[in-house]
């Protein structure tokens, strides 16, 4: 299993980004999957979640600002990322749980990306 996240760059604050996480070795269509940030020297994060029948779950520091989406045919997760802050900067790791479960937990998923990094400039 092999989750793959990319899509991540410089970009100045208010502007946008996608990242997309392709996923491979096993379908995910129905199990939650998420994006999680990570600062240098800071805990890893939880930002956004999608359980396996659509709903979503946001940090509340992205709330309106973010939006996560899946599509399944393609065993695809994405994360559009509107009126990005400096704060916003971090490397976002996509993650997937193999229980039909929601978390919005870190240890709850068990498979992880390699993490694309975003950067916010003021």
């Amino acid at each position: 299993v092999q989750l793959q996240a990319y899509g991540g760059g410089l970009v100045q604050a208010g502007g946008s980004l996608r990242l997309t996480c392709a996923a491979s070795g096993r379908t995910f269509s129905s199990y939650p999957m998420g994006w999680f940030r990570q600062v240098p020297g800071k805990e890893r994060e939880f930002v956004a979640a999608i359980w396996g029948g659509g709903s979503t779950y946001y940090a509340d520091s992205v709330k309106g600002r973010f939006t996560i989406s899946r599509d399944n045919a393609e065993n695809t997760l994405y994360l559009q990322m509107n009126s990005l802050k400096p704060e916003d900067t971090a490397v976002y790791y996509c993650a997937a749980r193999d229980r039909d479960s929601p978390s919005i937990t870190l240890r709850d998923y068990n498979y992880w990306g390699q993490g694309t990094l975003v950067t916010v400039s003021s």
